[in-house]
């Protein structure tokens, strides 16, 4: 069993480009939650920091672009939606972070989380100093 404070927790550095968003996003939940480690605890954060670049290059198959819908409510009645193409043009940040978000628990341990996850639309990112290293995801 995992107590807080003792994982060593690495950062790994992800290139989106031309993968799909279900597939990557299932591995990202994965490792955020620490789950490909052997000293796996549920309670406990035992996941690594992930840097995301290329946001804006994912795929979806079919025809999710157009009618995959993202709803949200702002307080007014009715709700907002928004297609996927046109999030992908607005914030392509936001298709991946809610994929992954989704994924993980719903209390403070999954919020907590979620703040590891950093995600850019392109290849520039400020983390160059934690040196992560190249993870490649297949899919």
């Amino acid at each position: 069993m995992a107590k807080g404070g003792e994982v060593e927790q690495k950062w790994l550095l992800v290139d989106a480009t031309d993968k799909i968003v279900g597939r990557l996003s299932t591995r990202l939940a994965t490792i955020l939650m620490g789950k490909h480690r052997p000293t796996y605890t549920p309670h406990v954060d035992t996941g690594d920091y992930i840097v995301v670049i290329n946001a804006e290059k994912v795929v979806y198959t079919g025809k999710k672009w157009d009618q995959k819908r993202y709803t949200w409510y702002t307080g007014y009645t009715g709700l907002r939606s928004v297609t996927a193409g046109r999030r992908r043009e607005l914030q392509p940040e936001l298709i991946i972070r809610e994929a992954v978000r989704r994924m993980l628990p719903k209390n403070k341990l999954g919020r907590h989380m979620l703040k590891k996850l950093k995600i850019f639309a392109g290849t520039d990112h400020p983390h160059q100093a934690q040196q992560p290293e190249l993870l490649e995801i297949e899919t």
